[in-house]
Parts: structure tokens; C-alpha cells; sequence
């Protein structure tokens, strides 16, 4: 059996979105003949726990964990947090009014000292480790995903230290991410960022992205060979039978809403549905089952929705699951970023599989739009017209929606992602 070494961040019982990708293509590499060897940190920053998700980790996979020091405890401290308290991605901030001035601090060190991003420590001591691993246990080709991008580096200095062929996989974009304006950076370390991404663009042997559109971009920036992975779907996942669609007409959302994802139009034309339908104002429910920014919480409150509105923090994955089948429409902003035209984020795979249909808050020319077709509804952001026409559309007929889902089922993707493994180690 041919091995792979996946140099991955986020693993089980570690939770939330970065960590599916990698753990369902390490579940079928084995399938294709690839034994996966995923090195990942012993101690790592913990977004949520999700010990269900360690069943996917198949019994020819090798783990590697290894220590890793990061800055989170000394950023707790200093901002007053609990050591306890868990960490949300994107500036996602659930309490308060805005950045205190301890936190605006910390963003700059953050952003100055540590690029790219808080796991640079792990960089050495990893590419150290590995080298001697990699003598002794030799693999065909070494992968690398990002975010966070600082594990690129290993990959390129492994690669020119062993000769080993390198693919890096971006989940995330890099310099073009949509928090990356919300960094306080200097103008020396923006224009490092930059040179580190465009090292890692240019050294890879082949880089892989989740869009046809961040794709293009990738190549601009240097990238030799860039080819498209999406995200995708896992049928086993589905609770079985599932789960009955709700009496009430719930609008449900999985997943982080952060600030950029705010949809104060959408909130409003709900309001008005409410006020003007009584039969709506009584059978409405938001569901939220995630991180919600507090811009995103007063929002709502705003116009008048906190009382039809039900908050979950995280579930479990399969629970996650259970509550998109019940939905009778999900929800589904994407940023409001320069960078929106390329996002084609994992969950909308999943909210296929369900068979519910899908409101998207999203540009007409995004690349959402080759996914979604009707009875799925894609309206743009500040189209108030448009948002109660869809409101109308979808809540008067909530039957399921039947999808060709078959090119992103995980066992398939995995097999397109074992060709440019083949094709990475006959180069080597």
C-alpha cells in the first residue's frame, strides 16, 4: 500500500468545519490503495469536541501527534478570558459590543509576530521531527491543508530537504481570506504574508482548492498546476431513517454566523412576513445552531425576531445532521467579502444531502450558483425585494429537493484526489 503523509491541524475529537475534509479523504484513501499518515497536534486549540467523529479514522491509518506551543493561553490572560473558554475563527465574537482595547492589542502581536498565523512555532520542531520520520518511514507524497497556512511551510521544507513531492491543499484562502482586512498588519508583514504565499504557490508540486474561481486566483498568484477538490458529503453520516421535517416553518442555520454573514434584510422581510401573516407568526421558527456573532444577535433583535428565535451551540455531527433534515428551509449567507465570488463552503454540500431546500444569501454570479438550482432559491444581499419574494417562494411550498449529488460524495472525491496523488509520485 502506497502512504501519504497528511500534515493536518485540525483532527478528532477536535470539531468544527476544518477538520472534515481530511478526515473523510483519510477514511477512503485506504479503499484506493493509500495508507493515510496524518501528523497533527498532541494539544491543540480546541474548537469544539466531537468524539463521534474519531469512528471515521480507519484502521490503517498512522496518527502522529506531536506537541505544539501556541499563544492562546497568554492571549486568555491578557484579554481576560477563562483557560477553559473556546476560541471562535474569523473574529466571531458572541458577548460584548466590539473589540476591547486588550483584544485590539493582541490582534496586532497577532498579526506582526506571528505569520502567518498563531501555529508558526510548530514549524521547526515539526519539520525536525518529521525529516528524521520521513528517513526511516518513507511515504510517496507529503500533503499539507490549509488553514491555518503555517503548515504549508513544513511541507516546503520538508519538500527540499527529502525531495519528497508536496501537494498543498487549500481549504481556505491565504492573503485573500475574508477576515485578512480585519488583521492589523503592518506594511512589512502584509508584504511577508504575501512572499510566504506566493513561496508556496510556486514550490508545490501541485496545489489543490475547494473553487472553480479561488482556483483561478491561486494560478494568478503564481501557482503552477491548481486543481479542484470540492467538499462534499458523507452518505453514512445521514441519520437513518431521518429525522421528520418540523411542523413549525423553521428557517434553521448550522454552523458560525459571523459579522460579515449579518443579513439585516433578511431579518426585516421576515419581520414583515410576521406582522402581516398570522398563520406564519404563528408557526415561524429560526433555528441557530452554532456561533453567533453579537453584531449578528442584535441584528435580529432589531427587527423584532428574538422571540421566534432558537439558539444551539455546537452539536455533535450527527445531531448537526439530524437537525438539517428537520429543517423545513436552511439558511444559508455567505460573507459579505471581496472574496465571495470563489466561497463554496462545506456545509452547503451537506444541506444537499438532506434533500431540504436552501435560501442563499449570496451574489447571482458566485460560485454557489453551480451547485444550487431550483427549488433552491440564491438571492443578493440588499435586494429587499428579492428577499421577500423568496421568503414567500420557499415557505409556501417546503416539499424536498431532489439533487444528482453523486459527484460530491467523499468516496468519490477521494478517488479524484488518488489520481493527483498517482500523478505526484510518478513525478517523484
Amino acid at each position: 500500500m502506497k502512504r501519504v503523509l497528511i500534515i493536518a491541524y485540525y483532527w478528532p475529537p477536535n470539531a468544527g468545519v476544518g477538520v472534515y475534509r481530511w478526515l473523510k479523504f483519510a477514511k477512503y484513501l485506504p479503499q484506493f490503495g493509500w495508507q493515510p499518515v496524518v501528523y497533527t497536534p498532541e494539544n491543540p486549540e480546541l474548537m469544539a469536541v466531537d468524539e463521534t467523529l474519531l469512528k471515521d479514522v480507519p484502521v490503517e491509518a498512522e496518527v502522529i501527534k506531536a506537541p505544539i506551543t501556541e499563544p492562546y493561553a497568554w492571549y486568555k490572560r491578557f484579554t481576560g478570558k477563562k483557560t477553559d473558554e473556546r476560541l471562535q475563527t474569523a473574529f466571531l465574537k458572541e458577548e460584548g459590543d466590539g473589540p476591547t482595547w486588550k483584544e485590539d492589542l493582541a490582534n496586532w502581536v497577532r498579526s506582526n509576530f506571528f505569520i502567518p498565523d498563531a501555529r508558526v512555532w510548530w514549524v521547526k520542531p515539526s519539520v525536525k521531527r518529521l525529516e528524521q520520520y520521513l528517513k526511516e518511514h518513507p511515504v510517496e507524497v507529503i500533503v499539507t491543508t490549509g488553514s491555518p497556512h503555517s503548515l504549508h511551510l513544513i511541507g516546503g521544507e520538508l519538500k527540499k530537504r527529502t525531495g519528497i513531492p508536496w501537494l498543498a491543499d487549500f481549504r481556505d484562502p491565504w492573503t485573500n481570506i475574508d477576515f485578512y482586512g480585519q488583521l492589523k498588519l503592518t506594511r512589512w508583514a502584509d508584504a511577508k504574508q504575501h512572499r510566504l504565499e506566493r513561496e508556496v504557490l510556486t514550490g508545490a508540486d501541485s496545489v489543490i482548492t475547494v473553487s472553480w474561481r479561488w482556483a483561478e486566483e491561486l494560478k494568478a498568484l503564481g501557482a503552477k498546476q491548481v486543481e479542484v477538490i470540492t467538499n462534499g458529503f458523507d452518505p453514512a453520516d445521514l441519520p437513518s431513517p431521518p429525522a421528520e421535517v418540523d411542523a413549525e416553518w423553521s428557517l434553521v442555520h448550522v454552523g458560525s454566523i459571523s459579522a460579515t454573514r449579518d443579513v439585516p434584510e433578511l431579518w426585516r422581510a421576515l419581520a414583515e412576513r410576521i406582522s402581516s401573516d398570522d398563520e406564519f407568526r404563528s408557526r415561524f421558527k429560526l433555528r441557530l445552531i452554532g456561533g453567533v456573532d453579537h453584531t449578528v444577535q442584535h441584528s435580529i433583535k432589531a427587527a423584532g425576531l428574538s422571540s421566534y428565535t432558537e439558539r444551539y451551540t455546537h452539536l455533535p455531527h450527527h445531531e448537526a445532521l439530524r437537525q438539517m433534515q428537520r429543517a423545513r428551509v436552511l439558511l444559508l449567507p455567505v460573507n459579505d467579502t471581496p472574496n465571495v465570488g470563489g466561497f463554496l463552503p462545506a456545509k452547503v454540500f451537506e444541506y444537499l444531502s438532506t434533500g431540504r431546500p436552501i435560501l442563499s444569501i449570496a451574489p447571482l454570479d458566485a460560485e454557489i450558483g453551480r451547485v444550487l438550482s431550483a427549488p433552491h432559491v440564491i438571492v443578493p444581499r440588499r435586494d429587499e425585494h428579492a428577499m421577500k419574494e423568496a421568503v414567500n417562494a420557499l415557505f409556501a411550498h417546503t416539499s424536498g429537493a431532489n439533487t444528482a449529488l453523486a459527484s460530491y460524495d467523499r468516496r468519490n472525491l477521494t478517488r479524484r484526489l488518488v489520481t493527483l496523488l498517482e500523478n505526484c509520485s510518478i513525478g517523484q
